[in-house]
């Protein structure tokens, strides 16, 4: 009996696990899809989302500790991306997956109770940071958006 078994890796589990927890919140997926296309800085992406810039740093935190995102300065921006290539293909594996179960939840008699995960697909191109589509009300207009900030009004 000369077959190997790869040993259990459980700091690589451990790690993968880290980041498709990162991954696993929609506003901090929306900002991976957005920074797998191009570099934006934080005010940009918080206008695309429609969320505060505290927001959306702290979620940028999550997944630059997760490696998934890497930053710049650029005078007293600082300007996020991508950590590379593999997490676009991070980002369309997962609505893959998500797609597959969706279709096998349905051939399965579900009744169409099985929950759709946003596909790369359906997620618009965002806007250029200094052209951020606006609709009259002037929120970030767009599938990007997530929320409306919280006001005092």
């Amino acid at each position: 009996m000369g077959t190997q078994v790869d040993a259990w890796d459980a700091a690589g589990a451990d790690r993968a696990v880290a980041v498709l927890k990162a991954v696993a919140d929609p506003t901090r997926y929306r900002l991976l899809w957005a920074l797998s296309r191009r570099e934006l800085p934080v005010g940009s992406l918080a206008e695309l989302l429609g969320a505060h810039v505290a927001a959306v740093s702290q979620h940028l935190a999550k997944l630059r500790a997760a490696g998934l995102v890497e930053s710049r300065r650029e005078g007293t921006r600082i300007i996020y991306r991508a950590a590379g290539p593999h997490v676009r293909g991070l980002l369309e594996e997962a609505s893959l997956v998500a797609a597959a179960g969706v279709a096998g939840a349905a051939l399965s008699g579900s009744g169409g109770r099985a929950a759709v995960a946003a596909a790369p697909a359906e997620v618009a191109e965002p806007a250029e940071p200094a052209g951020v589509a606006k609709e009259q009300s002037g929120r970030a207009a767009g599938p990007l958006r997530a929320r409306r900030p919280a006001t005092g009004q």
